[in-house]
């Protein structure tokens, strides 16, 4: 593929991915187009259907997320603003957004290559800043998961301006919350469930399959 051809994928990919953000997998494929920058036959060309974008849209999301997790783990040597370097990445890249809304449009298998799941570096980050005494100790995983879907959730009404900027801001207050030792011990400790990488993989996998995988989450798992 010839460089500008690479990079008109790229922004096509990217204005759809925004565009799901907003209005779901069933925006007018003009609109994206316009978002790009580009002819809607150029769209075509890289993309002749629907259903091709959506799932391009899909992998690129998912392959971003892990290249974002295992990119931090190399590239930062504390480990939690390795995790810090991770979360912000993950907002910015709107897959908390734009999975879910992709759920039942493309194969499951597509959406969590076991081999290039993003939930297996983010368990090692978690793990590395817990095991260096960074991290407070009942933090889990799925803790950070869940976090991540929250924040990514967009204000109520249209088109509040400063939504992500509040939402990043939000992530650096929660994060400096996790370190030690400014999270000190808790009476009673925190409340469960505390949700293993099985679990989340469970979960992702009864919500992708419009919940006709067992609904009972394996509790027992990494952290």
């Amino acid at each position: 593929m010839r460089a500008d051809a690479r990079h008109n994928r790229a922004r096509i990919l990217l204005a759809a991915r925004r565009a799901y953000a907003d209005e779901g997998p069933d925006v007018p494929l003009h609109e994206i187009a316009d978002r790009a920058g580009v002819g809607i036959a150029t769209l075509y060309r890289r993309f002749p259907s629907r259903s091709a974008l959506i799932r391009a849209v899909a992998v690129d999301v998912m392959e971003s997320l892990y290249e974002a997790a295992t990119d931090a783990a190399q590239g930062e040597s504390d480990p939690v603003e390795a995790l810090r370097s991770f979360m912000h990445a993950a907002l910015d890249s709107k897959a908390a957004t734009v999975v879910p809304t992709l759920f039942g449009r493309v194969e499951s298998v597509l959406l969590f290559d076991e081999d290039r799941d993003a939930l297996g570096p983010l368990g090692h980050l978690v793990a590395r800043a817990r095991d260096a005494g960074l991290l407070r100790g009942d933090v889990v995983t799925g803790d950070v998961v869940f976090m991540i879907l929250r924040l990514a959730r967009p204000m109520p009404g249209a088109g509040f301006s400063q939504d992500e900027a509040l939402a990043h801001r939000q992530l650096d207050i929660y994060l400096d919350g996790l370190r030690t030792p400014a999270a000190g011990p808790r009476r009673g400790g925190l409340p469960e469930p505390a949700i293993s990488v099985g679990w989340v993989r469970h979960i992702r996998a009864w919500m992708a399959t419009g919940g006709r995988a067992s609904a009972s989450p394996p509790f027992s798992g990494s952290r």
